[in-house]
């Protein structure tokens, strides 16, 4: 069996050029742009339509695309800090998803839309089917960014990738959001017609969108995590209780190191998940990769750590943190919302844990090592 090639820069721990300048980039504008009063906005139901013209017009949602086809040509390490940017910042964007969308678009040979696009595959959440003859029927649920987006790409596990028009009349649309806020829509689809279609170009992937999707989710996690962890620790060093902060309390410095290293695990798994993502774009029909194993753990770890640090951060801040005027629910509903969408922690831990009862005893170790279960 082939082995997957590895990228010449994996083995560098080292940022690259093209990573940093992108971290740069995206850093300085979301902390530029990305206020309370732009959150606040959003929450009251207005969309950050200026913020989205800004990624736009610095090329973010076509970063994962090659060169030839009107990307910046990153790897998924070098984009990870948009992603992780996102959740820092709870940039209220469909930026991931059009990211993601645009690099399937791309390797199926698609054309590429310059509006935003959501995510869909079939077979999860809904009962939606893609007939021989290019036509959608049934329904999607938990949409992201449906009302947002002008068109959506639907994968199916037979490898094909469609790409179809949302403002269609065979498309109906029921408004949901999740804890956040964020548009998660019911879409109806009645005989719908989709606008091209093309065959999947990326080896050992069954279900694109559910499992890059479960990728860019962990990553946007890690970064929430980390925001929440710099509020709790900026707000402990800043309470007094009892004529001293709270952060020189033994059992407050516990609860944060608890944290701190359940937000250690999750950015170390996702790291090793952004590579294998790396290999298998690089990788050739019947090449083998460990991707599926590797999303799953940083999914499980990403998720159980935003419940630990979700309780802490709360914790820490005692009631103000649960006020509106604050702004930690900012974070900490992203961190609730995220961590179920594409596959909640349970539910990768239930993948993980049946291969490796279908593994075996004389199988678990040599999976478990070779991550490929």
């Amino acid at each position: 069996m082939n082995q997957a090639t590895h990228s010449p820069t994996l083995d560098d721990n080292a940022p690259s050029e093209l990573q940093s300048i992108i971290a740069d980039s995206v850093e300085r504008l979301f902390d530029e742009q990305v206020t309370p009063q732009v959150l606040a906005s959003f929450d009251a139901g207005h969309t950050a339509t200026a913020l989205w013209q800004q990624v736009l017009e610095q090329g973010l949602p076509g970063a994962l695309m090659a060169e030839e086809a009107g990307g910046s040509g990153a790897s998924w390490l070098e984009i990870s800090p948009v992603l992780r940017a996102i959740g820092y910042w709870s940039a209220p964007l469909p930026l991931s998803e059009t990211m993601l969308a645009s690099l399937l678009l791309s390797r199926a040979g698609l054309e590429v839309p310059d509006d935003p696009i959501t995510l869909i595959q079939i077979g999860r959440l809904g009962d939606l089917s893609l007939s021989a003859d290019g036509h959608l029927k049934g329904r999607a649920f938990n949409v992201p960014w449906a009302r947002s987006s002008r068109w959506a790409v639907v994968a199916n596990d037979a490898g094909q990738l469609a790409l179809v028009d949302l403002r269609q009349s065979t498309v109906s649309l029921e408004a949901g959001s999740n804890f956040a806020g964020e548009e998660r829509d019911i879409l109806h689809f009645t005989n719908t017609r989709i606008s091209a279609i093309g065959p999947l170009q990326i080896a050992d992937v069954q279900e694109p969108v559910w499992l890059f999707g479960a990728l860019i989710r962990a990553c946007m996690l890690v970064g929430a995590l980390e925001s929440s962890l710099d509020k709790a620790v900026g707000y402990a060093n800043e309470r007094a209780q009892f004529g001293k902060v709270i952060g020189k309390f033994q059992a407050i410095q516990q609860q944060l190191a608890q944290m701190a290293g359940a937000i250690g695990a999750a950015r170390m798994a996702t790291q090793v998940a952004l590579r294998s993502a790396c290999e298998v774009l690089q990788a050739e029909a019947g090449d083998i990769s460990s991707l599926a194993f590797d999303v799953a753990v940083a999914k499980v770890c990403a998720g159980e750590a935003a419940t630990l640090a979700t309780a802490i951060a709360h914790q820490v801040h005692g009631a103000i943190g649960f006020t509106h005027e604050h702004t930690l629910h900012f974070t900490t509903r992203r961190l609730w919302s995220w961590r179920d969408e594409f596959g909640s922690d349970s539910q990768w831990a239930e993948v993980l844990g049946q291969a490796a009862i279908a593994a075996g005893g004389k199988g678990f170790w040599a999976g478990l090592t070779q991550r490929q279960f």
